[in-house]
Parts: structure tokens; sequence; C-alpha cells
């Protein structure tokens, strides 16, 4: 299972410091590497607001 980061980011930067792997990168809007994704979930229980799904 990949995820992605929705509209509903808030650009607070919570999953970028949460994922171990480094695979979230800052710029217009958060993207996740899915070759640096290691599917662990950190992002996911770390984001505010949800924003983080599976694809």
């Amino acid at each position: 299972m990949a995820y992605k980061i929705s509209d509903e980011c808030l650009a607070c930067g919570s999953c970028m410091e949460a994922c171990p792997n480094d695979a979230i990168s800052e710029g217009d809007i958060y993207k996740i590497d899915p070759d640096k994704c290691a599917e662990c979930g950190a992002c996911v229980d770390a984001c505010p607001t949800g924003a983080i799904i599976e694809e």
C-alpha cells in the first residue's frame, strides 16, 4: 500500500520529521517518494489532519 498526501495538508512538516527514511520532500506541496517510502505509517500517525492516505 502506497501513501500520498492529499489536499488536506497544512504543510506543517510533522510528516517529514516523523519519516525515518527521508521519503517526504517539501516544495509547493509535500510529496512522498515511493522509492524511499517503507510504508511504515509513521507519517500517517504524525499528520494532525489525516491528510496522508493510502493510494
